[in-house]
Order: structure tokens, then sequence, then C-alpha cells
């Protein structure tokens, strides 16, 4: 049999047991090779290309989008196929070198690219979008970038799901680490609509072989669906393709398998400027948004229809701005918005203006003050594709995260006040990211996914982005000081529980494994998974029981 009928036959096989109401893991099916365009018979595309150090490729593809992290592997393997997956992990297991798994390049912190690493195994290449019958649900690959999966569901199926902003992020770490987005209080995290996973997995015999997990009850493998719903990247295989169902899917018609967008939103962009915002005006703002939040984040809150984003600038940039997007198909979308923002700037005596300048995740949209209505997928590309500073591929960041189910503390808007007005920090590229949260996010039980942060209200992102790499360790200096001094109340960073939730994965942080700057006691797991961590080890132990695997914040294996 050859290796094109071997990939026909797999997935014909796969379709065949799922369309009867069996998963094609219960059904003896473990490995699955192909895509269904090769199942047509198309013949497989050529081996992934060999980069190594003598190559000109070589120095792009040995650091991502933070320039901060660089490798120097013996080579960079670029995947096109899951068989070729298998080929580079059995190629590199046989060779024992240490590997690590890259999609779009966008991890914060060194899980990537390190010393330690030998093998990039890159999935870039891996872009397919499409809608798998046999599964009755969207196929997607782990290279494809944000914005391309949601112009390809949207455009071709009238569907999407609720992931993030930044256009360039990939779809690999992106869904693995949980995904969230605008639509996300709405339709719930990426993961809640996650129907199945295909994953390349080695043993600790050395044997490779390539695993489909589905939600499904009697499917085997379930676990390891589970676990790549919020577990993160790099802890248990190489993902070579998602497919998404939502829960309440019905029928057959592929536009009834997936959420819709709404057809039009109704978009607000505003600064705020600094030399308006006094200690107490500050202070009462945030407190707004807090407040706002903790009121209007259940469930059935009217206001799931609406999230802003909120960027708490450094005085150096000049302004806080706001950008909110709401759902302008519901009843009364203008009145939701106009009554966000006037309970945002009650109190404060600021007078919002047209936005001057980028802002971090928010491009330059000077015409926004007045809300617009627009379609959906313009507003997304508008967001997606004009914020220069996050997605800057030669800049250098730092990045640290937090979810709150409560509103801020005195000390933790006294220590960001006297952080971002320090008078020796002169960084414009530079923010607290406010993400309203909650909604349908909450609806989810902690454990039903590996995410299990399940009843926050907004969530944080602390960041600064600059060019030069004889800055690093101030930059590091500062943030490290402004982290610590934000949850100063508890133990320096966001423990469990109380005001706090603990840390997003995706905004992996790896100073939170080290005692020097995670002062809490609390692990580094406890803070990222919560109660999720022993299940995770377990899924760890089954799939890849010799840590083969792992990076400075990888899962380890559960003990026997």
């Amino acid at each position: 049999m050859t290796d094109n009928e071997l990939d026909r036959r797999s997935m014909l096989t796969r379709s065949a047991a799922v369309a009867g109401g069996v998963t094609a893991a219960a059904a003896g099916l473990t490995t699955v090779a192909g895509t269904p365009a090769q199942a047509a018979g198309r013949v497989r595309p050529p081996a992934g290309t060999l980069v190594r150090p003598d190559d000109p490729r070589y120095p792009l593809l040995t650091t991502g989008n933070n320039q901060r992290y660089t490798s120097r592997p013996d080579y960079i393997r670029m995947i096109k196929s899951t068989r070729d997956a298998e080929n580079a992990l059995r190629e590199a297991h046989r060779a024992g070198k240490r590997v690590s798994v890259r999609s779009g390049g966008h991890c914060f912190a060194d899980l990537v690219c390190n010393p330690a690493v030998e093998v990039i195994l890159d999935f870039s290449e891996m872009t397919a979008v499409d809608y798998d019958p046999g599964m009755r649900a969207f196929a997607v690959e782990p290279g494809a970038r944000l914005l391309n999966i949601y112009e390809a569901l949207y455009k071709g199926w009238g569907v999407t799901i609720p992931g993030g902003i930044c256009y360039s992020v990939g779809a690999g770490g992106h869904i693995s680490g949980g995904g969230y987005g605008l639509l996300s209080r709405a339709h719930g995290l990426v993961i809640d609509h996650l129907y199945a996973v295909e994953v390349v997995t080695v043993d600790g015999a050395g044997r490779v072989r390539t695993v489909l997990a589905t939600r499904e009850k009697n499917d085997p493998h379930r676990d390891l669906l589970w676990a790549h719903a919020g577990g993160g990247g790099g802890n248990f295989g190489l993902v070579t393709r998602y497919w998404f169902r939502s829960p309440d899917a019905f029928g057959r018609n592929p536009a009834d398998q997936l959420i819709s967008p709404p057809s039009r939103v109704l978009v607000s962009a505003v600064d705020l400027p600094w030399s308006e915002v006094t200690e107490k005006r500050f202070a009462r703002l945030l407190k707004n948004f807090g407040a706002w939040h903790e009121q209007n984040s259940a469930p059935d809150s009217p206001y799931r229809h609406l999230s802003s984003l909120f960027n708490v600038n450094a005085k150096a940039h000049g302004s806080l701005s706001a950008f909110t997007q709401v759902d302008a198909t519901v009843p009364g979308a203008r009145r939701l918005l106009d009554d966000y923002l006037t309970a945002l700037l009650a109190g404060t005596g600021l007078t919002p203006r047209a936005m001057e300048k980028a802002s971090g995740e928010i491009g330059y949209l000077p015409g926004m003050a007045e809300p617009r209505e627009m379609p959906w997928l313009t507003a997304t590309r508008m967001v997606g594709t004009n914020n220069p500073t996050i997605t800057d591929p030669n800049s250098r960041a730092v990045h640290k995260s937090g979810y709150m189910r409560k509103n801020f503390s005195a000390t933790q808007i006294s220590a960001l006040y006297r952080h971002m007005t320090r008078p020796d920090f002169q960084n414009p590229d530079t923010m607290l990211v406010l993400f309203s949260f909650g909604g349908r996010v909450n609806a989810v039980a902690p454990d039903a996914t590996a995410n299990a942060q399940r009843d926050s209200v907004f969530k944080m992102t602390f960041q600064t982005f600059w060019p030069n790499a004889e800055d690093d360790q101030f930059y590091l200096d500062w943030i490290r000081d402004l982290y610590r001094d934000f949850f100063a109340e508890t133990g320096g960073v966001p423990t469990i529980g109380g005001r706090t939730d603990g840390c997003y994965i995706n905004y992996a942080d790896s100073d939170m494994a080290d005692p020097a700057h995670n002062t809490s006691g609390i692990p580094w797991h406890t803070l990222y998974y919560k109660g999720n961590y022993a299940k995770l080890q377990q899924v760890k132990r089954r799939y890849d029981p010799a840590d083969f695997f792992r990076h400075s914040l990888s899962v380890k294996p559960a003990k026997r």
C-alpha cells in the first residue's frame, strides 16, 4: 500500500467512524495521516524544509516576535503535514535532540527560543482552514493566523471562533492556551468550541503515533483533548490539526456548527489625556472600570455583548486609551455603549477625545470618538491589523498577567499610578491592558476544560516594548518592581481566590517559576492551572511519560 493510499484510507475510516456516532479513537484508529485535500487523492506535499545554520533563513527562524528570545538550534524543521510531523519527531527523538514547537512565533516567554533548544519544529506553513463533513466540524491547522481563520470561516460559512485581536498570532499556541477576544463575553473562550485535536506523540519507548482525541464521552483519548483546552502549548506532543464544533451545534449544515458573529458592531475609540489626569482622577477611573465589570459580567448579563479594551498607558505615552465594541444587532446597543462609557468616566471630570496615536493593541483610530457602526469583519480587520506596537517584529518586550475577580484595591491603584508616572520612565510603548472578561466564559465549570479561571470579571496584561538589547535590564527591573508592588498584598503575584485568580498561560512568564520573583509560596503551576494541574500531569504521564516535550513552564508527568 502506498503512502497516499494509507492517507486516504485513514481519513475515510475516521470520517465514517465519527459520522456513525463512534469516535475514530474509540474505533481503534489512532494514526491519522493526511488532510481532507489529500484524502481526495491529491499528492501529499513534499517534506518540510530543513534549515541549518549556514542557510540564509536561519537567523529569521531562530527567534520569534519578541527579539529578547533567541536560540542556536542544530536545525529548524518546517512541518507541512501530519506525516511530516511524525517523521520530524521520530528523527529528533532518535538523535536525542531537545525540541521546541512553534506556530505563529508570538510566545511571550522563552518556551520556544532558548539556548537549550537543539531543534525547532515550525508549523507556520500548515495554514489550512476548512470544513470536515466527516467530523461535522471546522478543521484548522496550527500555523493558520487568527485573521486568516476569521476571514476563511466568515466568508465561507458565516461563522467564527471568539479569538484574539492580534491578527498574526498562530492558532497552535492561541488555542491550546485557551484563547479569548472581543466576542468571548458573548460566546466563551475559543476552547469552549473545540471538538477534536490531532496530536503526534512519542511514548517512553520512542514509538511515535498520531492520536485523534475528541470530546465524545466514549472517546478513550478524551483526556488529551481536555488537556489541549487550556493546558498550554509544547506539553504533550505536536498538534497538527484542531476541529471546532460548538456544544449546542445541530444538524449537518456547516453554518450551524459554530457561532455566528454579529453582522454589525458598534465601536468606540477614545483617548483620555494624561495632562488632565490627577492621582485622584486616576484612582476613580480605575475603580469605575473595576466596579462596572463586577456588576455586569454574569453569564446572562445584557452587557455580555459589550467588550472593552482599556489601555492604562504610561504617562510618557500622553494618554490613556479605551476601545469598546458592542454587538449592534442587539436591542439598545447604543444605550449599552453609552451607559458603559458614562460609568467609566463618572466623577472623573475627564473629557474623552479622539485617539491621537496608536496605543498597544489599539491602532490609530482618530475617527471613532463618536461611535461608528460597521460590519464585524471590518472592525476585526481594523483593530487586528492596525496595532504597530505589539506586532513590531523588531521589538523586545516583557509581559505579565493577572485575572481579577473583584475591583482593584487602593494599594494596587497607588502602585500602578506611581510606576506609570515615574519621572525617569519615558517609554511610551508601555501599558497595563485591562480586558473585559466574564460573561459566557464564566458559564463553564472550572474543571470542564484545563482553563480553570471561570469566575473572573476582567483580565490584565502588564507589558512594555523597547528596541535595544542594552536596555533589557532597565525594563525588566521596572516591570518586575511594578508587578511586585501591585500584588504586594499577596506575595508579589495574583494568588488564587479573593480579589485575584492567578495568571494566563498564553501570557507565559517564567518569573512565576522563580522564587526570587514569586515570593508567595504558591507554585507557578497553581497560578496558571489552579486545581487542574494534577490532571494535566496524569495526561502528561500517559502521552509523554519521558517528558520529551519540555520547557521552563511545562507540565511534568505525574509520578507513578
